[in-house]
């Protein structure tokens, strides 16, 4: 995995750290994971594209 660094509000940060507390995630980079790859399933997958889902097909052949 890469480092990405981002600057995020206090509120979400203490919304994921809500998430945390009560255990649903591990930690907030599990958070961060998690919301991204939703997006990106929503944004894209859906539609077929992303060079992800295109990786995951590929190792199927």
């Amino acid at each position: 995995m890469r480092l990405v660094t981002v600057k995020i509000p206090e509120a979400l940060l203490e919304d994921m750290d809500e998430l945390v507390r009560v255990g649903l995630y591990p930690n907030r980079s599990s958070v961060i994971r998690a919301a991204i790859r939703d997006l990106v399933r929503r944004e894209l997958w859906d539609r077929g594209g992303g060079s992800y889902r295109k990786a995951l097909n590929s190792r199927g052949s």
